[in-house]
């Protein structure tokens, strides 16, 4: 049976998304989160270097989860998609997923981020797989742009 989470774009995102949000403490759907990415994905978090450039971290799913868990376990974090860009090509799909980071699901929870996901996905004839995911945040100088609508 096809993994419902997997079965589409929207669903692997929503799923994405909802995997890694929660309250404080309050254990991640790894194992959720796990089943949405290809066994190979990369998981890469962009950060600028104080210096000056940047660095990007390339995880595995087990080096991404021991990664996070500290903060999660400290922080209230709900990410949620507030726009998107989208290009297919075959069995590929590459999204541009503009998000927000907040301490609680509701629209007018504090802000805690904002940013861009780069997902690339590949579809198997059965099912949508997320082959790696790189993402930056916002900040001074580094805007989000406006969503085309």
């Amino acid at each position: 049976m096809t993994n419902p989470d997997a079965v589409s774009i929207d669903a692997i995102i929503k799923a994405m998304y909802e995997s890694i949000s929660g309250k404080a403490g309050e254990p991640r759907q790894w194992e959720r989160d796990r089943a949405l990415y290809h066994p190979k994905a990369l998981l890469i978090p962009t950060r600028p270097l104080p210096e000056g450039g940047a660095a990007a971290d390339v995880f595995d799913m087990d080096g991404y989860i021991e990664s996070r868990t500290p903060f999660f376990a400290a922080n209230d974090f709900f990410e949620i998609e507030i726009a998107r860009r989208e290009f297919r090509f075959g069995s590929i799909a590459h999204v541009l997923s503009f998000y927000e980071g907040r301490k609680s699901p509701a629209p007018d929870g504090e802000l805690l981020k904002r940013g861009v996901n780069s997902i690339q996905l590949f579809h198997d004839g059965e099912r949508w797989w997320v082959l790696s995911i790189a993402w930056d945040n916002e900040r001074e100088g580094v805007k989000l742009p406006e969503p085309a609508g």
